[in-house]
């Protein structure tokens, strides 16, 4: 464990201040004193990055290589101090050299490597890796823009570059001796010799792969990781200067622009051809350097690639990386010389996957002709990969032609991500129970009869370092009073806390501890968008992704249903609420982006209207990151998860809300049907269509959302309220919603759940008016929580999946 005093500190930070920017501290500027702290904190980390390398080549221990598309770190100056274990004394010697850590941990920009919880994930496990002993790497693109910026003007959503390198990354370190080329295009030409078909890639466009390593610090155990992130550059710097003088100026350009696009943003917009075929080379570039640097570095260090499934284990976050199958599959015929059989082998027995989601949009596909004109070899791979999957269908399938046909790789024109990802992958987990079996029942389920031991589930975890101790201190401090801190590295030991829920001292400790949070992000509410929100109020929260499925549209017509009967009787006796809702929508998302103006007109008119007396606010808080939700999450009283049954494969917000003790109002969907069993059906509050009705629905029909919504007159009243300009002038302008619910009979239930849910919030109104039973049950909730964390899936990872991490027992 890293120590270092006061003293010692405070001198070590002025150096590197007066190294750094050639001035007296107090002539710096934030900006000055961050990046000085910062640089300084990656110094004392990067000894244990060297020593963390040193021991596992020492012990050859099995390597974790976790490719995903995202990696939404948030902030890394705290959560670093914190790992570090220095926070405390870093805060108090900055104190007494006049500077307030607080506001230099606010300063820090969001890294902008990832949208939602596809990325927050990979981080939470990055971390849980690192404080685990588990060797593990991170593997992605360093995006130059992050996914956007987001701005509500005029209610709407406007879209910004999300510039998050502007003031430069004190954490990474540039490694360009450790380039790797990656080929896109040209053609493959085909020779025998000795016997042997050899394959070579010749007339492609060459992209140099830099890449970018960001240490990820265990917690309190002087262990390191590694996140490599990867930038695209041009082979060569120089510029083409024959071309420009002979006026071929676009030409000179055009190679180093199309180039640096690779690494530029996050999911470019794919609705038109040239952005299917950026992100695609997006998926082929992270990967393919990503193999080649693990496979250069497991050779470097005298491995044997006869045996590197033994040493090697790579993870797939989802299909965006699944191209690193056919590019092993590359390696190790093209450059090493193996046979297919054994090339094969190794490939499927190293490489893991993760799916997130059974909605079709998700389940990438591409077009053969476009895979194929971009990635020429790695298509006739895949393609072999097919033929060989095809026969082994045809052997067991003899005749039926549909089911070999729906199972295929390449069908339709189209490659499908997930079937390869499937047949080339060892492991296949879902993300939680009820998601797991639907893939292995519904959605999958040929690939299941077919392969029943390569499925199996992982439910999801949040790191509780960052979602607990350092977003809610004084819960942590709390926790650590009454049941000792063994719960810190062991977050399952929090169900001792369950002893102190009939304490009333410990209920009214909770109370106050989260007023005092509310009160903190109310300040932020009215510091930003100039609304007064109550913190005696219950804070009934909703933050994620803008999506149908997730019904952001179910809880804006359930306030705006609350407020008809406030508007007629503003005496209606109701617990006074804050409605707070954050998230980005896609920008080619038309339906979301409505999603998100109709709640802001809703809040227009509920929070300027006088006769409801200020008993409900409605707030939209834009550009959703990890920072924000650091601070909305400790506050809320009532967590939305709300998602059509059957839709979200797990979720780890309702985890993260849990855990700060918030109740949860949830379907039994993704692994709010996980935190029911753990917390009892007294603690938390459930309504909804189940999981079968759902199916039934979408396999036999029989829902009519005109029906349901005809006979019900608030759902009546509140639809018609969307188009007849009570919330807009323009009566054309929400349109595409009510269409949505109606015209094309509300795919996601939103009308069918909507009586079932107003009958779930008016339970919540009549708990929370019980202060020492709802704290009770908060309680209950924080106690239930650590099996959530991301410690423990990881630990199921490593032992059910990777074959790695032995290490972590000696914690």
């Amino acid at each position: 464990m890293f120590t270092i005093d006061k003293e010692t500190f405070k001198r070590d930070y002025l150096k590197k201040f007066l190294e750094l920017h050639g001035r007296e501290l107090e002539e710096g500027t934030d900006h000055h004193k961050y990046e000085a702290l910062g640089s300084l904190v990656r110094d004392y980390v990067a000894k244990a990055w060297i020593e963390t390398n040193k021991r596992y080549k020492a012990t050859g221990e099995k390597q974790v290589y976790y490719f995903s598309m995202e990696f939404l770190l948030g902030r890394l100056l705290g959560n670093s101090l914190l790992n570090l274990g220095i926070r405390d004394i870093c805060k108090e010697a900055l104190f007494e050299l006049d500077i307030d850590l607080d506001q230099l941990e606010n300063f820090e920009q969001d890294q902008g490597l990832g949208n939602g919880g596809l990325g927050r994930l990979a981080a939470c496990f990055l971390d849980s890796m690192a404080s685990l002993n588990i060797p593990g790497n991170g593997c992605g693109i360093r995006y130059k823009y992050g996914f956007f910026e987001q701005k509500i003007i005029n209610g709407s959503q406007i879209e910004a570059p999300d510039y998050w390198l502007r003031e430069g990354n004190v954490w990474e370190i540039k490694k360009p001796d450790k380039s790797e080329i990656v080929k896109f295009g040209g053609e493959v030409r085909m020779e025998e010799v000795n016997g042997k078909l050899n394959c070579t890639h010749i007339n492609y466009e060459p992209v140099l792969a830099v890449p970018y390593d960001t240490p990820i610090v265990g917690y309190e155990n002087d262990v390191v990781n590694n996140l490599r992130l990867w930038s695209a550059e041009p082979v060569s710097n120089e510029f083409d200067f024959s071309s420009f003088s002979r006026g071929d100026f676009l030409k000179a350009i055009e190679y180093k622009n199309s180039v640096e696009a690779i690494s530029h943003v996050l999911y470019p917009d794919d609705t038109f051809y040239e952005g299917k075929i950026l992100r695609l080379k997006q998926q082929y570039f992270f990967v393919s350097a990503g193999i080649q640097s693990i496979i250069r570095n497991f050779k470097d260090n005298g491995g044997d690639l006869s045996n590197l499934d033994e040493k090697i284990a790579i993870h797939i976050n989802d299909t965006h990386p699944t191209l690193a199958i056919p590019e092993i599959m590359r390696i190790l015929m093209d450059e090493e010389g193996m046979s297919w059989e054994d090339a094969w082998r190794i490939t499927t027995n190293t490489v893991s996957y993760t799916n997130h989601t059974i909605l079709a949009e998700a389940l990438e596909k591409w077009q053969a002709d476009l895979f194929k004109k971009l990635l020429p070899r790695i298509y006739m791979i895949v393609e072999e990969i097919n033929r060989r999957f095809c026969q082994e269908l045809w052997n067991k399938y003899i005749g039926q032609w549909d089911k070999i046909s729906n199972m295929s790789i390449i069908g339709d024109g189209f490659v499908r991500m997930a079937h390869l990802a499937i047949v080339g992958s060892h492991s296949v987990n879902g993300v939680a129970k009820l998601h797991t079996e639907i893939l292995k029942k519904q959605e999958m389920k040929d690939f299941y009869y077919l392969y029943p031991r390569k499925f199996n589930n992982k439910t999801n975890g949040i790191t509780h370092r960052r979602w607990l101790i350092k977003s809610n201190p004084e819960l942590t401090k709390l926790l650590n009073e009454t049941i000792g801190t063994s719960w810190i590295k062991h977050p399952t030991d929090l169900e001792n806390f369950t002893k102190f829920a009939d304490n009333t001292e410990v209920r009214e400790e909770l109370a106050r501890i989260k007023n005092n949070n509310k009160k903190k992000l109310a300040k932020i509410i009215k510091d930003a968008q100039g609304i007064a929100v109550d913190p005696n109020s219950m804070f009934d929260v909703q933050v994620k992704r803008i999506h149908a499925y997730k019904r952001q549209s179910l809880n804006c017509l359930r306030i705006m249903d609350l407020y008809n009967k406030l508007v007629e009787n503003p005496n209606l006796d109701i617990v006074p609420r804050t409605f707070i809702f954050a998230g980005k929508a896609a920008p080619g998302y038309y339906l979301a982006k409505k999603t998100i103006e109709l709640i802001n007109a809703v809040a227009d008119k509920v929070n300027n209207d006088k006769r409801i007396k200020d008993k409900i606010k409605v707030v939209y808080m834009e550009n959703y990151r990890v920072s924000l939700a650091e601070s909305i999450i400790p506050a809320t009283d009532l967590s939305e998860q709300i998602s059509t049954t059957t839709k979200e494969a797990s979720g780890t917000s309702n985890m993260k809300f849990m855990m700060n003790g918030a109740l949860t109002i949830a379907t039994l969907d993704g692994a709010n049907v996980e935190i029911r069993d753990e917390v009892g059906d007294d603690n938390i509050i459930i309504f909804g269509l189940t999981e079968r009705e759902v199916l039934e629905y979408y396999q036999r029909g029989g829902y009519s959302s005109w029906d349901t919504c005809n006979n019900d007159p608030r759902l009546r009243r509140v639809t018609q309220d969307i188009i007849n300009g009570y919330y807009s002038p323009d009566k054309e302008r929400f349109k595409t919603f009510y269409e949505h619910l109606l015209t094309y009979n509300d795919e996601f239930f939103v009308l069918k759940d909507f009586d079932s849910y107003l009958n779930a919030q008016a339970k919540a109104d009549e708990l929370y008016r019980d202060i020492h039973k709802w704290q009770r049950m908060a309680a209950i909730n924080i106690a239930h929580s650590g099996i959530f964390s991301s410690d423990r899936t990881i630990q199921e990872y490593a032992t059910g999946i990777w074959g790695s991490g032995y290490l972590y027992k000696n914690l």
